[in-house]
């Protein structure tokens, strides 16, 4: 039996990984935490996460629990997990991180931390995500470079990072198809008088709109036709499932840095 924590426990994404969690077999939740001084803390997770009693109270200490965890599965915000990935790095815990935008010395944190233990790190859980993940650069280098390459990515309202992790994501594995330095190449956005679009170019676009929950297309175009490929996601659940499955996954692996392609087989 896999035993995890899961942070942001109370939050949207939190509250859908104890539902997965209360919902498969073989994994089961031993803590929840949240930010100090959260209103959740206190209460039963399961309550929270509206599937009833677990007795699993919500903490805003992770030291207190981590010992009885094998996998702590976060998907919160870049501060946070940097404080958790060090908690980890200290206890030698597996990690599920769900969470984007990260910077250079967490992610320095993260490949110190998959020495001693397996990492699953993705942008994006999803299984048609990452389906798409593995497909895109092969679309690349079939079209060839006639093709011009422009993502286009819709959030809600009320996610705070632009772009998604998983449309950089996507640019990354199509710069590296390309053999361009995505550095170089990227267009966030255009205004004014940019100039004709370059070969090299590869167009990143954010949508902030309303209850979106997440709709990613990339678009290859040629002077003679377009080609689009577009993923929508209905529901967070698809996500939350994901995590859940590369928990168990890390129980079954040796330390290392993976991903959810890993986790997929594909």
């Amino acid at each position: 039996m896999v035993k995890a924590i899961v942070s942001g426990a109370a939050g949207r994404m939190g509250c859908l990984i104890i539902q997965s969690i209360h919902e498969t077999e073989g994994i089961e939740l031993v803590g929840a935490l949240e930010a100090e001084e959260h209103k959740k803390v206190g209460e039963d997770a399961g309550i929270v996460a509206g599937v009833g009693p677990l007795l699993v109270k919500i903490s805003d200490n992770l030291e207190v629990m981590i010992n009885q965890a094998d996998v702590i599965i976060d998907f919160t915000y870049p501060d946070a997990t940097k404080k958790i990935v060090a908690v980890a790095e200290k206890h030698q815990k597996a990690m599920v991180i769900g969470t984007t935008a990260l910077g250079d010395e967490v992610q320095a944190r993260i490949q110190k931390l998959s020495k001693y233990v397996p990492v699953v790190q993705a942008p994006n859980m999803s299984v048609g995500v990452n389906l798409l993940f593995s497909l895109l650069p092969q679309i690349a280098k079939i079209l060839g470079k006639e093709y011009d390459i422009e993502i286009v990515e819709a959030h809600h309202r009320f996610k705070k990072d632009a772009p998604s992790g998983t449309a950089v994501k996507m640019a990354q594995l199509l710069a590296e198809a390309r053999g361009l330095d995505l550095t170089k190449s990227a267009r966030y956005g255009r205004e004014g008088l940019p100039g004709e679009r370059k070969s090299e170019e590869i167009g990143i676009h954010a949508v902030r709109i309303g209850d979106v929950v997440g709709e990613h297309t990339v678009i290859f175009g040629s002077l003679g036709e377009r080609v689009e490929i577009t993923h929508k996601a209905h529901t967070r659940k698809n996500f939350a499932r994901g995590a859940v499955r590369a928990a168990l996954f890390t129980a079954e692996k040796p330390a290392g840095l993976y991903d959810m392609m890993d986790v997929l087989g594909i």
